[in-house]
């Protein structure tokens, strides 16, 4: 499995997550993304899992990426899981990979606001952030606590204000910016709750 194509000049927002399932809240974090930063496209990576949570009840990456091209259906975003045939665990690994594979392509890498609270705990945290502008999309419960978090503290100096958010793409790393503004209540965690309270399956 390859990445989408990618060719130089272009503006390619990362939106990474394992996506148990894929929601319309993540929609909307990749469709204001693909606006507000002006990106050419908006690439979904479905991954292996988190790193930092149990994944032994996680459903195969097949039926992930399923699910997410079924809520998508939008041409200029894509759905991959090329992390899982590279053997990457970390974002980091696909960040990094991803630079010296596209030179000249600007990528951005999208989370939300709920990640950013954790960004502190990923892999090579700092290292990622000095390769790849970071864009980071509120979420309900962390509006106002993530851009007080550890990582936000320590990349304080580099925030680029949200009216000014279309410059990210092409700026130097570090840099990051906080989009506020519309916010979806879905959650994964809720829907999973919810199939099993109905006696369905979590996958």
């Amino acid at each position: 499995m390859r990445p989408p194509p990618a060719f130089p000049g272009m503006r390619i927002g990362l939106f990474g997550g394992s996506f148990d399932p894929f929601h319309e809240g993540h929609r909307l974090v990749a469709m204001e993304a693909l606006k507000r930063l002006r990106l050419d496209t908006v690439w979904i990576l479905v991954t292996p899992g988190n790193p930092l949570k149990d994944r032994s009840g996680l459903p195969p990456l097949a039926q992930r990426m399923a699910d997410a091209h079924r809520v998508i259906d939008h041409p200029r975003i894509r759905v991959t899981g090329f992390e899982a045939a590279r053997g990457f665990t970390y974002s980091y690994e696909t960040v990094a990979w991803l630079r010296r594979r596209y030179p000249g392509v600007d990528f951005v890498w999208i989370m939300g606001g709920d990640s950013l609270r954790s960004f502190h705990r990923w892999q090579r945290w700092r290292d990622m952030a000095r390769l790849v502008p970071i864009a980071v999309h509120a979420r309900p419960g962390s509006v106002r606590i993530a851009p007080r978090s550890r990582a936000a503290q320590w990349l304080d100096d580099v925030r680029i204000p949200e009216d000014e958010a279309a410059t990210l793409a092409g700026s130097t790393p570090p840099a990051w910016t906080y989009l506020t503004g519309v916010v979806s209540g879905q959650s994964s965690t809720a829907i999973r709750a919810r199939r099993l309270a109905l006696g369905g399956s979590s996958d």
